[in-house]
């Protein structure tokens, strides 16, 4: 459940509710998001970003999200730089840590090490990734931008097929992903990846307990065809040890524009969590410039979606709008590509 308080540690503790909660507070919270209007209903208070693991968008679109709302972000980067090296355990530097800020977002490269940080806290701790375990807050980042990008294509989230390419084994995301989407109706999620990368049972199992239809395809062509969303991760490389036989594999389920257009539908959509891996090229550049990516604004979306998890989480949903008001500063951006 999504309350006020509450430590975000799992996709699985989310139900419709709070997917339909969330997404109207995002909704509303897009002008601030970009910039367009300044609020400050978070000032005084204080967020660490406690990332124990290299990161670029998401350590960033939380600090975006608490600043915009108004809020200061304090930000470790890198395990050398805390006093983990000198022995300090998880929990005690949680308890240190909650005495100083008002929220900890966390990333570990060990699984359940949100949890051990989260039952030492004195605030609410917002798992942002523990190893190859999950990443709830992508999976509410890709569940809002899925319902958005399907919407334009007059389509729901209920009766579609979505396609997970991949590293389904290591790629946390998938996992939230497959977890969080499960509390929809009717979907057919096809698991596309080498295997010895696969997904793990534990996860797919939590689809099929909810009548979802999990189907397994070591081809494209088996598994993008009646795709209505096709998201592809990156092999992470930095979990295991790539051997001939998984790269050959890994090479054969590289999406590119070519065998998108032979076997996806031609109004499929495609996301990616990004950071896109220029050796395994998983999704090639040539995609581009087709309408059906939306990987950046999947990215874009990760502002207004955490943003509206801190509103909800520090209670401040509803009153926000008082603290609402024009930018002091013309805003000067390039418009987007498509």
């Amino acid at each position: 459940m999504l309350d006020i308080g509450c430590d975000v540690l799992s996709a699985r503790q989310f139900d419709r509710n709070d997917l339909a909660r969330l997404a109207e507070v995002a909704e509303r919270l897009e002008p601030i998001s970009r910039g367009e209007m300044v609020c400050r209903v978070l000032e005084g208070a204080v967020m660490a970003n406690l990332f124990f693991e290299p990161s670029t968008r998401t350590r960033i679109s939380f600090g975006t999200a608490f600043a915009r709302l108004g809020g200061a972000v304090l930000d470790t980067s890198g395990l050398e730089t805390t006093s983990i090296v000198k022995g300090e355990s998880l929990a005690d530097t949680a308890r240190v840590v909650s005495g100083y800020a008002d929220v900890i977002v966390v990333r570990h490269p060990t699984p359940e090490a949100a949890k051990i940080i989260a039952s030492a806290a004195l605030v609410p701790v917002i798992n942002a990734g523990d190893g190859e375990a999950e990443h709830p807050t992508q999976a509410l980042t890709d569940f809002y931008t899925i319902a958005k990008e399907l919407k334009a294509r007059g389509k729901e989230i209920d009766g579609s097929t979505i396609v997970i390419l991949g590293d389904l084994r290591y790629g946390r995301t998938t996992h939230s992903l497959i977890a969080l989407m499960s509390v929809f109706e009717d979907i057919s999620f096809r698991l596309v990846s080498p295997e010895a990368l696969a997904m793990p049972d534990a996860y797919a199992e939590i689809a099929r307990q909810n009548g979802h239809t999990v189907k397994i395809a070591r081809t494209l062509e088996e598994g993008l065809a009646g795709a209505d969303v096709i998201y592809a991760t990156r092999y992470q490389s930095e979990r295991f040890q790539i051997d001939p036989q998984v790269r050959d594999a890994a090479e054969k389920l590289r999406l590119d524009r070519t065998n998108f257009r032979a076997y996806a539908p031609e109004d499929a959509v495609i996301l990616h969590p990004l950071p896109r891996d220029e050796v395994f090229g998983e999704l090639a550049t040539d995609i581009d410039p087709l309408p059906n990516l939306a990987v950046f604004r999947q990215t874009d979306n990760g502002v207004p979606v955490r943003m509206a998890l801190f509103a909800l989480i520090l209670g401040i949903a509803d009153s926000y709008q008082d603290h609402v008001r024009a930018p002091a500063w013309p805003l000067r951006r390039r418009p987007a590509n498509p």
